[in-house]
């Protein structure tokens, strides 16, 4: 039976990666977070992974606080991208299939046209500049790798945008949204699909992909979406990012093209808000 080590078991995506799991019950699945895997513990990180001899390694985890990242960088490299050398590493001399989910921000926002994968990369944050060091050591050593980009991920797990503006829409009677940052959410479960359709497909194609939902929208048009189908009852204004500032520069473009997942894989991308209606619909019978 063959081994998956899921690293950042209890964020989004491994969350979502273990509601789903039970349905493959043909692997041994084995969800780590700092606690059962120090990522930052560099020294011991090879010999822990040895201890777990895993076949396949989806690595989940990133120092994902944008804004935390500008003051720290140290740990915000670690994690991004020290540890993912190490584990590139491990996995091609191991012969094990490697997926590492990285971001959207290693772009820097001046496109007006879909990012492929061909895209060049310029990062604006730290956290951008680690997670493209992260993908760049990868795929130095590990060439076998498969590298996913996705953006503005959210789910029914831990902290994000939909869970956020859900609670602020019901405790206010209005909120400012940033209008002028335009990409694609992720909805955690949709990506986590992709993964397990790649994982039991009968292809392997290395190399860099991209996965958000489908459809072009900026936070406000995203958080009206959330209003419109939650009926919350709050007026949301638009505004620009200068009147919203931030330790950490967002691209104001990050929209990703999905052709080459779609091709290579046969992955299915869902409409935005077809997934957020699915997400929604499950935070209301959990609260």
């Amino acid at each position: 039976m063959e081994k998956i080590l899921i690293t950042g078991g209890n964020g989004q995506l491994g969350s979502e990666l273990n509601v789903l799991s039970k349905m493959y019950s043909q692997y041994k699945w084995i969800f780590t977070d700092w606690q059962e895997l120090d990522l930052c513990d560099l020294d011991r990180l090879e010999e822990n992974i040895t201890a777990i001899n895993p076949q396949i390694i989806i690595n989940c985890a990133a120092h994902t606080a944008v804004d935390k990242a500008e003051s720290e960088m140290e740990l915000s490299d670690v994690l991004n991208h020290q540890a993912v050398a190490i584990m590139a590493k491990w996995s091609f001399e191991h012969h094990c299939k490697l997926i590492h989910v990285s971001t959207d921000y290693v772009f820097d926002g001046n496109s007006s046209i879909p990012l492929d994968e061909e895209a060049v990369t310029n990062p604006i944050n730290v956290y951008g500049v680690t997670k493209l060091a992260g993908e760049k050591a990868c795929l130095k050593n590990n060439p076998d790798a498969i590298i996913i980009r996705t953006s503005w991920v959210y789910s029914s797990f831990g902290n994000n945008f939909v869970k956020t503006m859900s609670r602020l829409m019901q405790e206010r009677d209005q909120l400012n949204v940033v209008k002028d940052q335009v990409g694609s959410p992720t909805y955690a479960a949709d990506l986590a699909q992709a993964i397990i359709s790649i994982i039991t497909g009968d292809k392997w194609e290395p190399g860099i992909f991209n996965f958000s939902n489908e459809g072009a929208i900026s936070w406000y048009e995203f958080a009206l979406a959330i209003q419109e189908i939650g009926r919350f009852d709050c007026e949301i204004n638009g505004i620009s990012s200068s009147e919203y500032p931030t330790p950490a520069r967002r691209p104001n473009f990050s929209l990703l093209d999905k052709t080459k997942i779609k091709r290579a894989f046969g992955v299915t991308v869902p409409e935005y808000k077809e997934s957020l209606k699915k997400c929604m619909q499950l935070l209301r019978t959990v609260q």
